[in-house]
């Protein structure tokens, strides 16, 4: 019986890890509508080229997540949060979200959280800013 409540336990632990990240995948889809509407004359071409690098960003995140762990569970030198945060602002954020969630990694130092928070906002600005300058800029529209 007891070992039935622990293997329930880590079911919900893992369905509960899961779901921001999940939740954050699905925003990106309507982040994308909403700059469509919100800017309809930029080429299709930039919002494809920004989903092709979020998501070879996202998961080269994921990879350098995965291997930040591997050295943290060996005992091996470890990558440098800065790096790690580096990637993110460069817009692998979701798959960072997605590696620390299924990883279970860095979720429990709130400093790199406030940081890694910090530079989502910081790269969905850039976004939005950048999207806003090519608008106005002739030819782009």
């Amino acid at each position: 019986m007891n070992k039935r409540v622990r293997e329930a336990g880590r079911q919900a632990s893992a369905r509960r890890r899961l779901r921001l990240p999940l939740l954050s995948l699905l925003l990106l889809p309507a982040c994308a509508l909403a700059g469509r509407l919100a800017f309809p004359t930029l080429p299709h071409r930039y919002a494809l080229a920004c989903a092709v690098a979020y998501a070879a960003l996202s998961a080269a995140c994921v990879a350098l997540y995965a291997a930040d762990k591997s050295a943290a569970v060996a005992g091996r030198r470890r990558i440098p949060e800065s790096t790690l945060l580096l990637c993110g602002l460069a817009g692998g954020w979701p798959g960072a979200l997605l590696a620390q969630r299924l990883l279970s990694h860095k979720t429990r130092k709130q400093a790199f959280q406030h940081k890694f928070w910090g530079t989502v906002v910081a790269n969905i600005g850039l976004l939005g800013a950048t999207s806003s300058a090519l608008y106005w800029l002739p030819g782009w529209r």
